[in-house]
């Protein structure tokens, strides 16, 4: 097996901290990545245990990403290129994930990175008075730092369930 040096490093072109946040996010997404590369559309589309299909959580993480990008650290009207990536709302009338079905893999891929690349593109000028800044909303006071530490926490878990929904799907 080959040795493998197990470390966070920082994304280059933002401040040093701030990029080391920012590292932490996409490692997170390349493995997600790495793991659905090939996947099929019926692996896609088809629910584990009643549970949302892989692509309603595809959908619902980039969705959340670009939420709070725009809700909470911009605290302005979402970019319009970035809105019709989301034709549908997050949830369903009962509270429920919307269900997702029909679209290809490379369609999941590329809003996952078009919302990422935005999302990123925003950090870089910011420096830690702005990443540790609260942004005072009606309900919450939230710094951009928290906002990427969430969104760590929210991809991670649901990769998660992606994982095991793979595992189940692959070995039925």
């Amino acid at each position: 097996m080959e040795r493998r040096a197990l470390q966070v490093s920082t994304l280059p072109g933002y401040e040093e901290e701030i990029g080391r946040w920012l590292w932490c996010l996409e490692d997170v997404r390349r493995t997600l990545i790495t793991e659905l590369t090939g996947v099929s559309q019926s692996i896609l589309d088809t629910k584990s245990d009643e549970r949302q299909t892989i692509g309603s959580l595809l959908y619902h993480i980039a969705l959340i990403e670009a939420d709070w990008l725009y809700e909470e650290v911009l605290v302005t009207e979402w970019d319009s290129e970035i809105r019709l990536l989301f034709p549908l709302e997050c949830r369903s009338e009962d509270g429920a994930l919307t269900h997702m079905e029909g679209q290809t893999l490379e369609e999941h891929f590329y809003r996952l990175n078009k919302v990422r690349e935005v999302f990123l593109s925003h950090f870089r000028s910011m420096d830690l008075t702005d990443w540790r800044k609260p942004r005072v909303l009606e309900q919450y006071d939230v710094t951009p730092e928290w906002v990427v530490y969430h969104l760590i926490e929210h991809e991670s878990h649901h990769r998660g369930r992606i994982f095991q929904s793979l595992s189940k799907l692959r070995n039925d």
